[in-house]
């Protein structure tokens, strides 16, 4: 998958437009329990974390800011385990997926745009970008915890995102 620059419009991130590709981590229009006798609300089953032949482990990432328009340039994806990413402060950040197909394919390509209050869970073997902050930000990361056989990279085509406001 390489060849000429191109631009990749982004979308806004929604949970029917991100269903193909994983879980949107997002408590809109999601019932929240009450417990605690009242002062915590849980919002349960969120995303399900899959991990084949290994443990989940919790990580915490630090992300620099990307400035844009930023290149892609490669892809990634985690054959034996889905992949999850939540924001610790409010920040927008770029999801960039392109199936689940052997190979990524250029067609495939989307993008997306998570507001400061959504986190992604990709499926296991889910082609995507890794992670683009807009913003400096820390991340909670919650994959397999044994990378070995784990991570798959690709060159992709030279896809251009550039965000219109």
């Amino acid at each position: 998958m390489t060849g000429d620059l191109r631009s990749l419009p982004v979308e806004p991130l929604t949970r029917a437009a991100f269903a193909p590709y994983g879980d949107l981590i997002d408590t809109a229009g999601v019932e929240p329990q009450l417990l605690n006798a009242g002062t915590a609300r849980k919002y349960a089953a969120l995303a399900t974390i899959d991990v084949v032949g290994g443990a989940a482990a919790i990580s915490l990432f630090h992300a620099a800011p990307r400035r844009l328009p930023v290149e892609l340039r490669e892809i990634e994806r985690h054959p034996f385990s889905s992949q999850a990413f939540l924001p610790m402060q409010p920040t927008r950040f770029l999801v960039v997926v392109a199936g689940s197909a052997e190979e990524p394919d250029a067609g495939d390509v989307r993008a997306f745009l998570a507001t400061g209050q959504q986190g992604v869970n990709f499926r296991a073997g889910v082609w995507h970008h890794p992670l683009l902050a807009l913003e400096e930000c820390d991340f909670v990361v919650i994959d397999r915890r044994e990378l070995k056989g784990n991570l798959e990279l690709r060159p992709i085509d030279r896809w251009r995102l550039v965000l219109d406001g």
